[in-house]
């Protein structure tokens, strides 16, 4: 199957590196390596709820029940938090899949806890969790099922149609009003998001779970992410339109970010898939990051500055209008939170 890099990036935090050294035996006489196998490892993280200061997103804490991600998204700004594990960014960030097996259990606790206040949660913060390591391990499931058990709050965003499956509970935790969920689409080019996004669920099936979702009575979104500039940008109508046909009733986006590791990996799968358009992508990616490849900064990091990020900016919000997208944002309540080991006989 098709990976998005196979580059092995060198970890910022390791003092040595390797490289390929010419031994003299030429190609022909070369043994055929193996492909790439997916590992799944056990994480043994002591807590589940991350929580983050960054102003540029609309909650506090999120949880992720896997670190890396087996879908290879070439752009995916997560890549480099496994340089934290010792791993690179590269194929291992695809490839060296961390478990969290115990996830649920650390929820169930997060919650009993008196000092939790009970807020929304972000689910796919970082990775996604309907990735295809879910299919097999069904730890998102496992934990929808402690959100709807304690009725607290939770988004989700994926680009994987395997959310369909959990429809059940979806549905249940929708009559509760406590759950949303976001769909993102980067591009409605099967060939091309074959390419970008090799281990995702296509546009078509990703489209056809929105539409199960929305008519369950579970409040959906498209997310455009990233919007890619010069290569995707001119699809955002389409992509809402596709969204709204499919029942979404709110939309979002955020720009392309390469920061660390992302910017070599992102390079070379613009030169080896789309080479001629590579120049004006970069390029492009530029504008919107005042001169740069990147931008960390709180306030911009998300949108991106100058007359570029600008024209985006108001072709998004205009064809949102002309939709009717985003008239009013999915109610999700705390109100009917409950410890279920105090629970009694009446609640």
């Amino acid at each position: 199957m098709l990976r998005g890099t196979s580059l092995r990036t060198q970890n910022r935090f390791e003092q040595t590196s390797l490289e390929a050294f010419d031994d003299g035996w030429n190609s022909s006489e070369s043994l055929e390596l193996p492909v790439v196998q997916t590992e799944f490892l056990a994480d043994h993280s002591k807590t589940i709820l991350a929580k983050n200061d960054s102003p540029d997103l609309g909650f506090t804490y999120s949880v992720n029940v896997y670190r890396g991600c087996e879908h290879g998204c070439a752009y995916c700004y997560a890549r480099p938090t496994h340089e934290y594990l010792g791993m690179n960014a590269g194929i291992d960030f695809e490839s060296k899949i961390m478990v969290k097996f115990d996830a649920p259990e650390l929820l169930r606790e997060a919650f009993e806890k008196q000092s939790w206040q009970p807020q929304f949660v972000m689910m796919s913060g970082n990775t996604d969790c309907y990735q295809p390591a879910e299919k097999g391990f069904g730890i998102t499931r496992r934990m929808l099922e402690v959100f709807l058990e304690y009725r607290n709050p939770v988004g989700i965003i994926t680009k994987n149609a395997l959310i369909a499956r959990d429809l059940d509970l979806l549905s249940e935790m929708a009559k509760w009003e406590i759950v949303s969920v976001f769909f993102s689409i980067t591009t409605l080019d099967r060939n091309l998001a074959r390419k970008l996004e090799p281990r995702t669920s296509t546009p078509e099936r990703r489209l056809e779970a929105l539409r199960l979702l929305s008519e369950a009575g579970i409040p959906t979104g498209v997310m455009i992410g990233p919007v890619i500039p010069g290569l995707n940008d001119e699809e955002v109508p389409r992509i809402l339109e596709a969204g709204k046909k499919a029942g979404a009733r709110s939309a979002g986006y955020n720009m392309v970010r390469l920061p660390l590791a992302v910017r070599p990996i992102f390079e070379e799968w613009l030169q080896t898939n789309v080479p001629l358009e590579a120049k004006k992508v970069m390029s492009r990616i530029q504008m919107v990051r005042d001169g740069r490849m990147n931008d960390p900064e709180f306030g911009t990091r998300m949108r991106g500055t100058g007359g570029y990020a600008e024209y985006v900016r108001d072709l998004f919000h205009k064809t949102c209008k002309r939709l009717g997208l985003n008239q009013e944002r999915s109610r999700l309540t705390t109100e009917h939170f409950r410890r279920t080991s105090t629970m009694t006989l009446f609640d």
